[in-house]
Order: structure tokens, then C-alpha cells, then sequence
């Protein structure tokens, strides 16, 4: 399983971008996805994660800012991100989270940073 994200760059505060993670492989749609962002020196901390089912459930400093969806005929999950703050700066990764034995994978991660 492959994980390639992509969409990060650089945008003024207030700014949006859309992140995209693209799954390998034709099981997508069983799988929870999510999105982590790491800042150097601080550990990866969860931003927000959508089931199998479409539910969503995001960090609360990201709510009403941040939006995970998915589609599973791109076998791809997004991240729009709008009022981006500068504390919004950080690696983004995703994640396919585990399905009973099976392990998880991660993106190789795609910056984002917001300058003021």
C-alpha cells in the first residue's frame, strides 16, 4: 500500500488549500482515514479522521476551518483547509488506519506554511 500526498505549499494567512492523499490498491473504501500534522521537535498530533462510512470527526482547533472527505472511486482522501493561521504551519501527513490484524500506513507527508 502506497500513500502519496500532495496539494501542500505556501499561502498567506487566511488562505486555503486542499490537501489529497491517493491510496494504492482497491480497498480503499474499507479503511478510516485520517490526517496528522507534525511540526519539528513536537510530536504528530491528530487533525482528523473519516470512517468508512463517511463520518468525520475533526481536532477542535481545526473545526469549522478544515474539512476531511473522501472518494473511493479516486481511492483518495482531501483536506480542505480554509482561515489557514500560521499555527496551522506543519508537515502534513495521512494515515490508513489498521483494520483488525492489519497494520497501518502513513503518506510521506506534504508542507504546508502559512506566512503572516
Amino acid at each position: 500500500v502506497q500513500l502519496q500526498a500532495s496539494g501542500g505549499g505556501l499561502v498567506q494567512v487566511g488562505g486555503s488549500l486542499r490537501l489529497s492523499c491517493a491510496a494504492s490498491g482497491s480497498t480503499f473504501s474499507r479503511y478510516a482515514m485520517g490526517w496528522y500534522r507534525q511540526v519539528p521537535g513536537y510530536h504528530r498530533e491528530w487533525v482528523a479522521s473519516i470512517t468508512s462510512g463517511g463520518a468525520t470527526n475533526h481536532e477542535d482547533s481545526v473545526k469549522g476551518r478544515f474539512t476531511i472527505s473522501r472518494d473511493n472511486a479516486k481511492n483518495t482522501v482531501y483536506l480542505q483547509m480554509s482561515s489557514l493561521k500560521p499555527e496551522d504551519t506543519a508537515v502534513y501527513f495521512c494515515r490508513r488506519y489498521g483494520l483488525g490484524r492489519e497494520r497501518e500506513y502513513w503518506g510521506q507527508g506534504t508542507q504546508v506554511t502559512v506566512s503572516s
